[in-house]
């Protein structure tokens, strides 16, 4: 059954010409123009990858810290004992804990953006697998949140780290900033990710990496990114 979406959506599509890729700056400075909601919309930028995510050697996971954040204040919570725990609370935690906090979560707690666990309290952790797992809110090593260094992980996670990862389909959804950001500040944190991507091709991806980009506000429709110019 197709979306249905409102007038104000459809008003906005009308202004974008979809056989058309635009240049990143036009395409971001459209997207600001035409979102439709009375709120500050997230504006995202989409990545179809030419990979495949169900080979060991081609999965792309990692995190990197917007220039200019995310415009959200993301509510971090710290797995950590003695004086972990004191450095994740002093570094600006909003959540600290270690046995209460994992059963808090398993009766249904979940007012939290993003886990960091010292890996001394994983075993513990482990337990909320398929609580977290499926919200993506798991720590992992490879995005910086399984670490002994807990102030560096909540100060880097409160100044706009974002998680990126390849799913099923190739795809990759990163929030770059909200509709209020200046085109220039959307623009820098658009460039990171797509750096970043580019950086990250696996060696066993063959073919086109970068097959399509494309930029949108959380209700507004998508524009179309060239990829020329843009490595991989």
């Amino acid at each position: 059954m197709a979306k249905k979406h409102g007038k104000k959506y459809a008003d906005a599509k009308k202004q974008v010409d979809v056989n058309k890729e635009y240049n990143a700056s036009e395409a971001i400075e459209l997207v600001k123009k035409i979102a439709p909601a009375n709120f500050d919309e997230t504006v995202e930028v989409a990545v179809r990858l030419g990979v495949d995510p169900r080979k060991a050697d081609q999965q792309i996971r990692g995190a990197v810290v917007l220039p200019n954040g995310t415009g959200k204040t993301q509510r971090v919570l710290v797995f950590a004992k003695g004086e972990k725990a004191k450095e994740a609370e002093e570094a600006g935690a909003d959540f600290v804990g270690e046995e209460e906090l994992v059963n808090k979560i398993q009766q249904g707690w979940m007012d939290f953006d993003v886990v960091v666990a010292t890996p001394d309290m994983m075993a513990q952790v482990g337990k909320l697998g398929r609580v977290l797992g499926p919200k993506g809110l798991m720590p992992n090593p490879k995005t910086g949140t399984v670490t002994m260094d807990v102030t560096q992980a909540v100060n880097e996670i409160k100044a706009g780290k974002v998680e990126y990862r390849v799913e099923k389909a190739g795809n990759v959804h990163v929030p770059i900033g909200k509709v209020s950001f200046t085109e220039e500040q959307l623009l820098e944190n658009f460039k990171t990710i797509v750096d970043i991507l580019a950086k990250a091709k696996p060696s066993a991806a063959k073919g086109t990496y970068m097959k399509n980009i494309a930029v949108s506000s959380s209700m507004g429709p998508g524009v179309k990114v060239s990829t020329a110019g843009i490595s991989g």
